[in-house]
């Protein structure tokens, strides 16, 4: 019998004991001493199968992920290392390792927001990709009886101020909130609207806390150990400046606001929409919003192949086009564009867009050389690409002679990689950039939230609409056509000069590679940038 599994017989005993789900925590928990820790780590890592779970694709990852789990779990609170355990414990022998991994992430928001990043990569298998999709809005922390006292208790005065009627059940739950549907009487219009209500769930905030605390803690460990193939002497601070980001998602004061910029934004947007806020029934702890008709955007027009690549090629207007095209000096852009944050109504033809929590601004600087970055990987220009890398890195800090030095030959044995019969695009282009990035060169945290938010719409574009769609063929057809119909006057995020230099003919030749699916001529190697 391996030690490990020696050395937690007891623990394990104590889990399968017939005693009350109370004692039965307290027993656990006061047994967790940190050589039982360590055991743990290995335990939950072999109940996970995780050879099954990362495919072989990425089998040079497993040493890592397998630690990470170790790490995690023996470091995780007491009290909530004990309700995992015997979570684990009563689970069937035959259970699934994605099922198990499920449970396993179940009321740890911090972590969730990982998998719900991974849940659309298109290279996992299948069957920890639909473990992982349930994070979306698949989870089940809160009953309906416990999110309408917390509605109620939060509200006081105003239930019956506003004549608020609140739902009976839960219409969804994602990692970090709850949604209740409800009725109130509008004072302006003196007659009862429906709406929804975000709610924070009360045990997020400390749990999320002690989930981003063990995230940071992992990537020093990481960083501190040099053997798992990438450079990481820079990983701590990089997951510093995420975790920031990601506190965001319990700021609801600061999404209330954003959602009010984002109907601004694309109130003139045909074929977009997003909720309306609701101001006097929100609070600190519960965002009030219109109530948006609509079906999860995977689940639109099911067997209607034309209209589904429409709503991809929306979506991609939507998510990607708008910000990145915006006239604005700091355009802000959604972060967590994963399916569960994305409605689309079928009858009025419009994708309504949800979660406004995780956003970040890009400046105009940033979102230039982003663009170019786009255009030139479509084209294969190598000199092309590397300035707008350098440009982008050089936004954090300037790169050194060395870093200029491997982002040119990364660029260089990359495009020497793809194959010569597949168009390149922007999802190429993100690619690269994390491989540049794994070697050590560092980029600004926004430009990171944006690689995570066009990785998840990936996913998302593929279950809608397979690879029919290019992100870089809506990207350059909305420039070109805002370019062509302003007659050379509205040409944001690229200055003047930059389509000067840009090679003659390079957008019509992008449009048609990324059009056509086969790529265009390579452009020769001339900087587009100053």
């Amino acid at each position: 019998m391996p030690e490990d599994i020696v050395e937690l017989a007891p623990l394990l005993e104590a889990c399968l004991a017939d005693n009350p789900q109370g004692e039965k925590l307290r027993v656990v928990q006061s047994m967790l001493n940190s050589s039982v820790r360590a055991a743990l780590g290995n335990w939950i890592a072999q109940r996970l199968s995780l050879e099954t779970l990362v495919p072989e694709v990425y089998r040079k990852w497993r040493p890592l992920v397998r630690d990470a789990f170790r790490f995690l779990f023996e470091r995780l609170s007491e009290e909530r290392l004990a309700e995992k355990l015997v979570e684990q414990s009563n689970l069937p022998l035959d259970t699934p390792p994605a099922a198990r991994l499920l449970a396993l992430l179940a009321r740890m928001p911090g972590i969730q927001k990982v998998g719900q990043v991974l849940a659309r990569h298109r290279e996992l298998g299948p069957q920890l990709c639909g473990a992982l999709s349930e994070l979306e809005n698949g989870m089940s922390d809160m009953s309906a009886g416990e999110t309408r006292t917390l509605v109620e208790n939060g509200f006081g005065n105003k239930i019956g101020q506003y004549a608020v009627k609140l739902a009976q059940g839960i219409l969804s739950e994602a990692s970090v909130s709850v949604v209740l549907r409800f009725s109130w009487r509008n004072p302006a219009t003196k007659a009862r609207e429906r709406g929804v209500l975000k709610i924070l769930k009360p045990h997020v905030p400390a749990y999320f806390a002690e989930d981003l605390a063990l995230l940071q803690q992992l990537a020093e460990f990481v960083a501190s150990n040099q053997g798992y193939g990438f450079a990481s002497q820079h990983l701590a601070e990089m997951v510093s400046e995420v975790r920031t980001l990601l506190e965001r998602e319990l700021d609801f004061e600061r999404e209330q606001a954003m959602l009010t910029d984002a109907l601004r934004t694309y109130r003139l947007t045909l074929g977009i929409r997003v909720p309306r806020l609701i101001a006097p029934l929100c609070t600190p702890s519960i965002t009030a919003m219109s109530e948006e008709a609509g079906v999860k955007v995977t689940e639109a027009f099911r067997g209607k192949v034309y209209r589904r690549l429409q709503v991809a090629d929306q979506l991609i207007e939507a998510l990607v086009a708008v910000p990145l095209l915006s006239r604005e000096e700091n355009a802000f852009f959604h972060a967590d564009p994963h399916a569960g944050n994305l409605l689309y109504d079928e009858r009025r033809h419009e994708v309504v867009i949800l979660d406004w929590a995780l956003t970040e601004r890009l400046s105009r600087d940033l979102r230039r050389h982003l663009t170019l970055l786009v255009i030139m990987t479509v084209l294969r220009n190598t000199g092309g690409v590397s300035d707008a890398i350098r440009n982008l890195a050089a936004a954090r800090e300037q790169p050194t002679p060395d870093q200029v030095r491997l982002i040119r030959e990364s660029v260089g044995q990359f495009f020497r990689e793809l194959p010569y019969g597949r168009a390149a695009g922007a999802l190429d282009a993100m690619r690269l950039l994390d491989r540049i990035a794994l070697e050590g060169v560092r980029f600004p945290a926004a430009l990171a939230m944006f690689q995570k938010a066009m990785f998840t719409l990936d996913g998302v574009l593929y279950d809608v609409a397979g690879s029919r769609v290019s992100i870089s063929s809506v990207l350059v057809r909305d420039f070109v056509v805002r370019l062509m119909a302003s007659f050379g006057l509205n040409h944001p995020p690229l200055s003047v000069s930059d389509l000067i230099r840009v090679p003659r003919g390079a957008f019509t030749a992008a449009l048609r590679s990324v059009g056509d699916k086969t790529p265009s001529n390579p452009v020769p190697e001339e900087s587009p940038t100053p």
